[in-house]
């Protein structure tokens, strides 16, 4: 259904750190980036390797603003190992724990994810549905 998302941030250079690190664990990386400091319009891009962006970052300054408590992203995890990684390199990163890795059978019996809030107030989500 969607192609890609984007994200405005307020600190390209700080975001695409912290995004580089969190979605490594999950199979993803930098695609593209245009990153020009003191410019405007410079964005990063995300996916996997040898693909196109998923996930775009653009620099917003201090008008970037996160969605609502409603809004969150869920990226898909290859495994509970890969979910733990995505949470300790969030918070290594300067993301603030919002949800620590573990099962969550109220979303389902295997169910298991992690939820961490980025530098820009962006809520996100590793989850992986598979056997232990």
């Amino acid at each position: 259904m969607l192609h890609h998302l984007s994200l405005g941030v307020s600190n390209l250079e700080r975001a695409a750190t912290f995004y580089d690190a969190v979605l490594a664990p999950l199979g993803h990386v930098r695609v593209w980036s245009d990153i020009r400091p003191g410019e405007p319009d410079q964005a990063v891009g995300y996916g996997p390797p040898d693909g196109g962006d998923k996930l775009a970052l653009k620099q917003q300054g201090n008008a970037a603003r996160a969605p609502g408590p409603g809004f969150h992203i869920a990226f898909a995890a290859p495994s509970r190992k890969a979910v733990e990684a995505f949470h300790a390199a969030a918070l290594a990163a300067g993301g603030t724990d919002n949800g620590p890795p573990g099962l969550r059978p109220h979303y389902g019996s295997t169910y298991y994810a992690a939820f961490v809030i980025d530098p820009d107030g962006h809520r996100i989500e590793a989850v992986f549905k598979g056997p232990a």
